[in-house]
């Protein structure tokens, strides 16, 4: 089965839509940064890493060059980013809950259209779950990797699985575009997604964790 998420990908509600997410993903890996006092150049490195890392392994995953290699816009603006945090990081950190808003947001963009790549690229539905998902989580694992800690997506449990729940409603609503519409599969899937996370944050949401 193949989907038209080509048609939009060039668009540029599209392209500004997955630069908004790199530029959140990059705050998010340089705020990281900034709080084990790294210098301006590991700054900078980390909120890259966590912006471009999903895409990229999306990317490897389907075969396809990666975008932060082939369109200066993408690092450019992950770097800018990282930036702007390492500037005026005092102020930024009373930013918080703004921060995990914009980094649930992130999540489900790059989860839905990850997810709609594999399926593209004539993925199987798994697969393409799989690459969506690791669309959406490879930044955050790579960010807490680097700055030695235990990657969120094992000690949040309702991150990874707010991305899975989008994913499968972007594969299995796939079958279904026509009449459902491309805009409004994506739309459910992001929401689902941004929801999901969102609602997990506000009421602590875990699953259960050995007793000792």
């Amino acid at each position: 089965m193949e989907t038209e998420i080509l048609e939009i990908v060039p668009g540029t509600l599209s392209l500004v839509a997955e630069l908004l997410g790199i530029a959140v993903f990059a705050a998010s890996g340089a705020s990281a940064a900034v709080g084990k006092r790294l210098d301006l150049f590991g700054v900078v490195v980390i909120g890259a890493l966590c912006a471009l890392g999903g895409g990229a392994l999306r990317d490897i995953l389907i075969d396809a060059k990666p975008l932060a290699l082939t369109d200066w816009r993408y690092p450019l603006v992950a770097v800018i980013a990282s930036l702007v945090v390492f500037r005026f990081h005092p102020a930024l950190s009373r930013m918080r809950p703004t921060m995990l808003v914009l980094d649930a947001a992130g999540l489900a963009l790059f989860t839905v259209v990850g997810t709609l790549k594999g399926l593209d690229y004539g993925f199987a539905v798994y697969a393409a779950c799989i690459v969506g998902v690791l669309s959406g989580i490879g930044g955050g694992i790579l960010r807490d990797v680097l700055v030695q800690e235990i990657p969120a997506v094992l000690r949040e449990d309702f991150y990874a699985m707010a991305a899975v729940v989008g994913s499968v409603i972007v594969a299995v609503g796939a079958r279904w575009e026509s009449q459902i519409g491309h805009w409004t599969l994506m739309l459910i899937a992001i929401a689902t997604i941004f929801v999901v996370r969102m609602v997990a944050i506000r009421y602590r949401w875990e699953a259960p964790k050995p007793k000792f």
